[in-house]
């Protein structure tokens, strides 16, 4: 009885913790802390997925977002939702696909509710704070990982396809 309570008052804690946090990093689900690269981690993981892609979005261009959409779409229409796992991940000049303002934050809302991950480099979301003051906001559904090329290459160690819209 006595571990039930401790395990109730740590929860609570940790959520009010949570609470008190920045947006950009509160409203995301991050490997960051925990991030081992040998041990994969997913924020939507498909355990029937016969089928593993990764798209990278490396630049500040609308058209090549347009795209990197496109063909997570088109993956999810072909295979299925439940056959095919879709990593997005977005580095350098390519994050600001992922920030809360950005033009394509519904259509990632959608995807993300199709399965699609949406990681964002922690490293670039620290360069960006330098010139801003603070830490982008992201769209919520944006996993934070600590480096874009370190989760490109731990996703193809694991098997993924590698994308480049």
């Amino acid at each position: 009885m006595k571990k039930l309570n401790l395990f109730a008052i740590l929860t609570a804690a940790s959520l009010l913790a949570l609470g008190s946090m920045q947006p950009a990093v509160a409203a995301n689900w991050s490997v960051y802390k925990d991030y081992s690269f040998n041990k994969l981690q997913l924020a939507n993981p498909q355990p029937f997925a016969k089928h593993h892609a990764l798209l990278q979005v490396s630049e500040a261009n609308p058209h090549q977002w347009t795209l990197a959409l496109n063909n997570a779409a088109n993956l999810i229409q072909y295979f299925g939702q439940d056959k095919v796992q879709v990593v997005v991940v977005s580095y350098g000049p390519g994050l600001k696909m992922l920030l809360h303002n950005s033009r394509d934050a519904k259509r990632i809302a959608s995807l993300s509710a199709e399965g699609v991950e949406f990681d964002a480099c922690h490293n670039t979301m620290e360069h960006m704070k330098r010139k801003i003051g603070h830490l982008p906001k992201l769209v919520p559904s944006a996993v934070i990982v600590p480096a874009g090329v370190v989760r490109i290459m731990q996703l193809e160690q694991h098997g993924y396809d590698y994308i480049k819209p």
